[in-house]
């Protein structure tokens, strides 16, 4: 059933418009639009599920979801990582309740049917009386998730078992992921992911961290006047933006001298031979000179690896964030601290403290940033947004001193990479992923890139 606010001519009229770098604003919270992103992306995209350090050992579980769907993520006696769908196949109800943990079988509470790490159905309450010899257990295990697939330590799932193979989907985008997480030889998970849920659209989210550096000398306007980012208004734009395939992208913010405050966005010293092995020349050329890397893996994984701190005192992390839809106007963010596991224990101790100040529900940024969210969904609803249009036009504006924003042929890295990162490409190609993505199969003249 093609939904009522996107017949075929609403349609054209929504592509006509994103062709000319404009985006209505009516579809940020719309009911039937949400609808379509639930089935056509979310369930054919690879989503993000956790890390490998969060079950270290046999028996070792986290709970996570894929929207609306359950997932329980194990990793097995033989030390393999599986995903089953957390839901009992008896009455359906939710078989582990717990964040986490380590267990040998999972027990429902409900009727007490019993399951072992593969997922095997290994006990039944009174099964003999009640059931029969005739049943047979095996058909009654756990659910798999279709597929999932593991990069870098980082654990996906996909509910859809003919969806392309995870490290085809990230293509060009692991090229970054190996500097973020593979520099020093592997990243851990520090602490507890941490949760909680904002008035925010889903689509809006993911824009701002993983395409939009412009909002940071507005909407932290604080880190200036506190003295933690430079009064120029244009530092947060140094450096590129690099759109990808599938809507990936990642900005690379340096300086406006094209270098970073400090080398190696302040990691000790001791640490640094560590990336010239793991990095090849081209990635340890960008990584020397960073300052910020911001951006995210389509559709709701965003990461941001900062420099925090003073001088003398400065530190570096990585932030995964990844954006659950509960609803058009509604999100629940998840928030995990990554480490380089060969640093100092002192270092990462000081670090974490650095990165609970500044993100998670407490941090400021995040309460700059969940304010401005609040207020675009409060605003998108209005009759007159029905023909109000957002400014995603990334080649006709005036950005930078340039005219005409033209690619850097000359960036070491894979993708279009833009010379500067106030500029609206990755946003642009994320919104044009989406309309391609949920008008799939709806009408004969779909959307092509």
């Amino acid at each position: 059933m093609i939904k009522k606010t996107l017949d075929e001519r609403a349609f054209h009229l929504l592509k006509e418009k994103m062709d000319e770098g404009l985006l209505p604003q009516w579809v940020l919270t719309d009911p039937d639009i949400y609808d379509l992103e639930i089935e056509k992306i979310y369930g054919h995209s690879w989503q993000f599920l956790g890390h490998e350090t969060e079950i270290k050992d046999p028996g070792s579980y986290v709970t996570r979801w894929m929207v609306n769907d359950p997932v329980l993520l194990v990793r097995t006696r033989e030390g393999e990582i599986k995903a089953f769908l957390n839901s009992c196949t008896h009455r359906g109800t939710q078989l582990c309740t717990a964040d986490r943990g380590n267990k040998k079988t999972f027990t429902c509470p409900y009727h007490g049917w019993s399951y072992n790490l593969n997922g095997e159905l290994v006990g039944i309450v009174a099964g003999n009386k009640v059931y029969g010899e005739e049943m047979d257990k095996s058909e009654w295990g756990l659910r798999p998730i279709p597929q999932v697939e593991m990069y870098q330590g980082m654990i996906f799932g996909n509910l859809d078992k003919n969806a392309e193979p995870l490290e085809d989907y990230l293509g060009e985008m692991k090229w970054y992921l190996d500097i973020l997480l593979g520099r020093s030889g592997g990243m851990e998970v520090r602490g507890l992911p941490q949760r909680w849920v904002a008035k925010a659209n889903w689509k809006a989210t993911a824009e701002n961290f993983a395409a939009d550096p412009y909002h940071v000398q507005t909407t932290h306007r604080s880190t200036v006047e506190m003295g933690i980012s430079p009064e120029d208004p244009l530092y947060a734009g140094y450096g590129h933006q690099v759109v990808m395939k599938n809507a990936h992208g990642i900005n690379v913010i340096t300086s406006k001298t094209g270098k970073a405050r400090v080398p190696f966005q302040g990691m000790p010293e001791s640490m640094w031979p560590l990336f010239e092995k793991h990095l090849t020349p081209e990635q340890l050329e960008v990584q020397s000179k960073v300052t910020v890397f911001v951006g995210g893996v389509y559709p709701n994984l965003s990461f941001v690896s900062p420099i925090h701190g003073t001088e003398g005192h400065l530190h570096n992390y990585l932030n995964f964030r990844m954006w659950r839809p509960l609803g058009p106007d509604k999100v629940e963010v998840w928030c995990w601290f990554l480490i380089d596991k060969a640093a100092p224990e002192e270092y990462k101790e000081a670090t974490y403290r650095g990165y609970l100040g500044s993100f998670g529900p407490s941090g400021t940024l995040e309460q700059d940033d969940t304010e401005t969210w609040a207020r675009i969904v409060e605003v998108s609803k209005g009759l007159m947004m029905r023909d109000k249009e957002l400014n995603y036009n990334s080649v006709s504006n005036y950005l930078m001193g340039y005219s005409h924003v033209e690619p850097d042929e000359n960036f070491p890295g894979p993708g279009t990479a833009y010379p500067t990162t106030y500029i609206d490409a990755l946003s642009r190609r994320m919104h044009e992923q989406w309309l391609e993505l949920i008008s799939k199969g709806l009408f004969k003249e779909e959307v092509k890139q």
